[in-house]
């Protein structure tokens, strides 16, 4: 196989077992994929930010109690339009949820955050940004003899500086509302 093509599906994402929160982003981009880090790029500092508004001490205590994948775990390729990276096609998106549907058996997460409206779609169907950022959601549909406790969504916008959602100060209040509930939804997660 071509080495090229190699380079270009190679997976990034990073956790260990026993972590109870999931973050799961869109895709990883140009810088994530040449360092095999989720988030090593300028969104995801920004998404360090918000992560540390949330409670945790830095980036790196954020990485070290955070699983962090995304949608598809392989770089897209840059927009055809200049100004970023192309987001991933639905049939991108299905060839990787097997993988997804898998990490979420064996982590079994309490706490999952969805980055995006592309997460979003994933994991709260038919909402967008505007009616989840800033709510928490309990979307149990367990087998009545399943004693697991179902996971809660915290949805969260995109980092991504292409994103125009933020401007608007009604939409950045719905991120300060959803950080805030951070600290004590991932101290309830990491104690189950």
């Amino acid at each position: 196989m071509d080495a090229g093509l190699l380079e270009a599906a190679r997976p990034v994402f990073s956790g260990n077992p026993g972590q109870r929160v999931l973050l799961v982003g869109q895709a990883p981009g140009r810088v994530e994929r040449e360092v095999s880090r989720p988030f090593a790029g300028r969104a995801g500092r920004q998404l360090m930010r918000w992560l540390e508004r949330g409670g945790f001490a830095d980036g790196e205590d954020a990485r070290r109690r955070i699983y962090m994948t995304a949608m598809t775990t392989c770089f897209p390729g840059p927009s055809r339009h200049g100004g970023g990276d192309r987001r991933p096609s639905a049939r991108e998106v299905s060839l990787c949820a097997p993988w997804l549907d898998s990490l979420l058996v064996l982590l079994r997460p309490r706490l999952i955050l969805p980055v995006g409206s592309l997460a979003l779609q994933r994991f709260l169907p038919g909402l967008r940004l505007d009616d989840a950022v800033g709510r928490l959601f309990d979307v149990s549909q367990a087998d009545p003899g399943d004693t697991r406790t179902p996971p809660l969504h915290l949805p969260l916008p995109h980092p991504s500086g292409q994103s125009r959602w933020l401007n608007d100060p009604r939409r950045a209040r719905l991120l300060d509302r959803a950080l805030a509930m951070l600290p004590d939804l991932v101290a309830w997660a990491e104690a189950g």
